[in-house]
């Protein structure tokens, strides 16, 4: 355990210190996936669509704060449902439109969140995020993960009717039933809606336990909230008649549940034998105070002393030290040192 806990203060000494660095990386990456998801999933624009496309866009969000990720997303997004319908990407404005106003309106500092929830449903890990926003942020940060939520299951409805949206007919309905089709898929999609709210109800369950005042309160709000997620989402596609998901549900919750303990050691990692209570007053109330103090380890610096005689150099790493500081040290005379 001490060693785990010397590597996090190490990792942590090591992100302080390079995070101008480090933080342009991540937004690197991030950009880099999305950009390559996007592409890989509604590639529509063969045009945009290129590693070196991606590689340029990525570049500049890495230098540009986090929501140029969701910018430069959607952007591209629009571009290649312009290449497929202009009736799809007129809808897919609107959305982002209404989506836009919600998410720089609640929850403007959230694009990490907002652009990982799609990611990770890609990954099938989506339960991860709502139970990083619970743990790590306030209940109002679940409107990122909603946008998020929102947006893939609409691009996951465009590229199952990819061919329907994407014929050309000479009829003059044929706008009119595009638009029926892309807002059906989306405002008739349950499966989203179950979805949302069992990611709201985790966020609001994980918050409240991980805040109240008894021991391990952060891993009873990962296992609780986690659990009652499975079984809202679990109960739900029996429900709706939703086949084929379990097995993923099943592995994405038990990643998501090793996720929280990880976020729980690097940010809430708490030793509760030494649990102090303390109780004082002042004019007006009295106060009840439960102190838990955190686990730390500082990491030591090992300095190797040689001691030498005349003529011998100290070695290098070494540090050259006198008879007389030696006995110092040892708190002994220094004429034991012939002995």
């Amino acid at each position: 355990m001490s060693d785990l806990l010397e590597w996090k203060e190490r990792v942590r000494h090591f992100y302080g210190k390079y995070e101008v660095y480090i933080i342009p990386v991540i937004k690197f990456i991030l950009a880099f996936t999305t950009f390559l998801l996007i592409g890989k999933n509604i590639s529509y624009m063969e045009r945009i669509n290129s590693m070196p496309v991606f590689l340029v866009v990525a570049l500049l969000c890495a230098i540009l704060p986090v929501n140029a990720i969701i910018v430069f997303s959607a952007g591209l997004i629009l571009a290649n449902l312009y290449a497929l319908s202009l009736e799809v990407c007129a809808v897919a404005l609107l959305i982002f439109v209404i989506i836009g106003l919600l998410y720089f309106r609640f929850s403007p500092r959230d694009g990490y969140y907002t652009i990982l929830t799609p990611v990770c449903f890609a990954l099938h890990i989506p339960y991860a995020v709502p139970v990083s926003v619970g743990l790590l942020k306030a209940p109002y940060s679940i409107v990122s993960v909603v946008c998020g939520t929102v947006v893939y299951y609409f691009l996951s409805g465009v590229k199952e009717n990819a061919v329907l949206l994407g014929r050309v007919q000479d009829e003059n309905s044929s706008a009119t039933s595009k638009f029926v089709v892309v807002l059906n898929q989306l405002m008739g999609n349950r499966e989203m809606y179950l979805v949302i709210a069992a990611f709201v109800l985790m966020v609001v369950l994980v918050y409240v336990i991980r805040r109240m005042s008894v021991d391990h309160a952060w891993t009873i709000a990962i296992i609780t909230g986690i659990l009652l997620e499975f079984i809202v989402l679990f109960a739900g596609f029996m429900v709706l008649g939703i086949s084929g998901k379990n097995i993923w549900l099943i592995a994405g919750n038990v990643i998501s549940i090793l996720i929280g303990l990880v976020l729980q050691f690097l940010f809430f990692n708490l030793d509760y034998t030494r649990t102090e209570r303390v109780q004082f007053e002042d004019d007006e109330y009295y106060y009840y105070v439960k102190a838990v103090p955190k686990i730390y380890v500082t990491t030591t610096e090992k300095r190797v002393k040689s001691f030498s005689g005349k003529g011998q150099g100290a070695g290098k790493g070494r540090e050259r030290i006198s008879r007389k500081e030696l006995a110092e040290e040892m708190d002994i005379d220094e004429d034991l040192l012939d002995l």
